[in-house]
């Protein structure tokens, strides 16, 4: 049971964040910063962020070749054109906020590794360029010179690479520790391990009912307005919303003798990814193998993916080099029926900021900030 003085001082806020990932703390400084008065509360089910945020490979993405075109069999050239700029300004915005030096930001570029199939994709490159020339400082693709095998890839596989000029890499971390750190030197209260079972909107605000996690009974909290960033979970609060999540197989492997590229890496329309971190290979990806599978909130490990992956370093990666694996991991992404992310008023009091399409390292600063535009005071 609680306290009287529990009830009368910890409990209200005037403003209450569901998630606490890139997401979630971006949108709670983005408010900070523009109502510097309000108490903010960022709950979070897990004990770390859960989803993606720390789980993902470390990629400032805005899309490989492959990818864009992929997109505009789906999607108008402008709409195609309005997603990468969002993942500029994102990714501009959370250097300016974090800094480089603190998440060991390096925007060196990405290859993007095409098959013989894919290197018809050549023939559109200067096209993109152009589609994209209005919000890039130069061209996003070019042709790497350098053959495969320069990198230690079989020629026979990989018939072309391309450079993406303006994508970076990070240090995922790295990242969610200084965004911590940040919350928490402006103040904003977050508590974790707190699973929100049920919340109600009502003439006042809105009340937020936690399961307390070691006695029989539930929290709740109030606030005028509640804001929810819980991506890919968010249908187990909001069952109408058209958000999917889709699970992410990772792997990294012990440190590679004489390693032979550095770097960032995509291939099949950045369905795979890897790297290079601290003389290991992060691989990830192969959603597109078993969609229906993937498409959870486990996060159970995929045999077949995994299987796909091992095999996918030993003939295409790591062809000449032994290696061991060291760790996997999943972690649980945000879908729909288009890649824009949903960040909306959804009632009078409640404002979601979700559906991330697998790129919330990129948008994610953009979209708190566009979340806390919209929110009233």
């Amino acid at each position: 049971m609680l306290s009287y003085w529990e009830k009368q001082s910890l409990l209200h806020y005037d403003c209450i964040l569901l998630g606490s990932g890139i997401v979630g703390l971006s949108a709670a400084v983005s408010i900070k910063e523009r109502y510097p008065d309000k108490r903010l509360l960022v709950l979070e089910r897990g004990l770390l962020p859960t989803g993606a945020s720390t789980r993902n490979a470390g990629f400032a993405c805005i899309g490989s070749l492959t990818e864009i075109l992929d997109d505009l069999e789906s999607m108008s050239a402008d709409d195609v054109r309005a997603l990468v700029e969002m993942r500029c300004k994102g990714l501009r915005r959370l250097r300016a906020r974090i800094g480089d030096a603190r998440m060991q930001y390096r925007e060196n570029g990405s290859y993007e590794l095409l098959d013989a199939e894919e290197s018809l994709a050549l023939q559109h490159l200067h096209t993109t360029n152009e589609l994209l020339a209005p919000i890039l400082p130069g061209p996003a693709f070019t042709i790497e010179t350098r053959m495969p095998s320069a990198f230690g890839f079989p020629e026979e596989k990989v018939k072309a690479i391309i450079r993406n000029n303006f994508e970076g890499e990070l240090h995922t971390g790295m990242m969610m520790r200084s965004l911590i750190d940040l919350a928490l030197e402006k103040g904003i209260e977050i508590k974790t391990g707190c699973e929100v079972k049920a919340f109600e909107e009502n003439g006042g605000g809105v009340r937020v009912r936690v399961q307390h996690p070691y006695q029989q009974e539930s929290v709740t909290f109030s606030a005028p307005q509640l804001v929810i960033c819980t991506n890919a979970f968010t249908r187990q609060l909001l069952p109408e919303l058209d958000v999917t999540p889709g699970r992410g197989q990772v792997l990294i492997t012990s440190p590679v003798r004489e390693l032979p590229f550095r770097g960032i890496y995509h291939f099949n329309k950045g369905y795979y990814y890897f790297r290079e971190i601290d003389g290991r290979v992060l691989f990830g990806g192969g959603r597109n193998l078993d969609f229906s599978g993937e498409a959870t909130t486990s996060f159970a490990l995929n045999e077949r993916i995994q299987h796909d992956l091992e095999e996918k370093l030993r003939t295409l990666i790591l062809p000449h080099h032994s290696f061991t694996i060291e760790d996997r991991w999943t972690g649980i992404m945000g879908f729909g029926k288009t890649k824009r992310p949903i960040v909306q008023a959804f009632s009078d009091r409640i404002y979601i900021a979700v559906r991330m399409g697998g790129m919330g390292v990129a948008i994610g600063s953009e979209v708190g900030s566009m979340l806390a535009e919209i929110l009233r005071d």
